[in-house]
């Protein structure tokens, strides 16, 4: 809502991420809840300025609402945020951030969401302002929009960002300027130091313009008949095995991204196959969310100080990790064959 919210453009959903955790003026016993789940750019900028609180995973992968009923009892008046991901980058799953925003309002506590990547695929609504089920915060990246990179926005309350100092200080963010006194512009001007980057702003509302053409429910049932399908192909082949939901009858509640992996092949090797031989773009790896995909995997806690030790001996060669496809608006049932074949 343009009357109470504004919005902020930065780089991408790590800067607007990182700009929320120092504009937040957090008080020494302020707890942030953020979850297991997490790309690295929603858990580690709230580390030097709270304390941190992870909610858990259960077995499937799924976010445990349990452990986050019990987290914001166990330390009520102290949580200040709970901060999770739309939908997780690893295996997809689509949380249910309203409930989770009710939650932590009843709790006293404000919601953020990172919506990196959930935006290209799902509708979003921050909801009025007042209402129990409203998302205060919510930051995403052009790039995952089919927009160039170097663009991305923190959309919050107006009221919010027209408090306290801005985290970066300079030209345009200011009214009134003297030897002696700083006036502070009104938001979103106060927390966009310099000179903006223009044109991926309009870029972005450009390629927002076409997704919403598309039609966004469009888009997620032609998503969700892929990615149904490419479980059933996937569901054939002894020797893969995928993490996170891998029913194909079950859809509705993920995003088109599977990770997986193959019996007595390494993850990079796997990627490296598909790509060259068959010009198939996956990635591989953790996907900057390592305590995510360790304990998908099961990692125990011996296996991950061997692995730590080698990678901090800059040898990466048998780091865990899943191969990841993910089907993007333009993807279709013959790509999944050649993924498959």
């Amino acid at each position: 809502d343009p009357g109470t919210d504004c919005v902020i453009f930065g780089k991408n959903t790590t800067e607007a991420t990182n700009k929320l955790a120092h504009r937040m003026a957090f008080r020494p016993d302020d707890i942030v809840i953020t979850s297991v789940m997490e790309h690295h750019s929603n858990d580690l900028p709230w580390r030097p300025r709270a304390r941190v609180e992870y909610i858990g995973v259960r077995a499937d992968g799924s976010l445990d609402l349990d452990d986050l009923r019990a987290k914001l009892e166990r330390f009520a008046g102290r949580v200040r945020l709970v901060s999770v991901t739309g939908a997780s980058n690893v295996s997809g799953y689509i949380n249910p951030v309203h409930d989770i925003a009710e939650m932590a309002h009843a709790a006293g506590a404000q919601i953020l969401v990172d919506c990196a990547q959930l935006a290209p695929h799902r509708a979003i609504d921050m909801g009025p302002a007042g209402s129990p089920r409203r998302l205060d915060f919510i930051a995403l990246s052009a790039h995952k929009m089919y927009a160039p990179f170097g663009t991305g926005a923190l959309i919050g309350p107006r009221a919010f960002f027209a408090e306290g100092d801005p985290d970066q200080r300079g030209g345009g963010t200011i009214d009134v300027v003297t030897l002696s006194e700083v006036h502070w512009a009104d938001p979103p001007d106060r927390d966009e130091a310099g000179t903006p980057n223009v044109v991926g702003a309009v870029a972005l509302a450009a390629s927002i313009r076409v997704l919403q053409a598309a039609g966004m429910d469009n888009l997620a049932a032609h998503e969700a008949d892929l990615t149904s399908y490419a479980l059933r192909k996937l569901g054939r082949l002894p020797a893969v095995r995928v993490y996170g939901s891998a029913d194909p009858q079950h859809v509705e509640n993920r995003l088109g991204v599977i990770a997986f992996q193959v019996a007595g092949i390494h993850h990079a090797k796997v990627a490296a196959i598909l790509g060259f031989e068959g010009g198939i773009g996956v990635r591989n790896g953790c996907f900057c969310a390592h305590p995510y995909v360790l304990r998908l995997l099961g990692v125990s806690d011996q296996e991950f100080e061997a692995h730590k030790a080698a990678v901090l001996a800059d040898d990466r060669s048998e780091i865990p990790g899943f191969i990841r496809a993910s089907f993007g608006c333009y993807n279709t049932r013959e790509e999944v064959d050649h993924l498959v074949g």
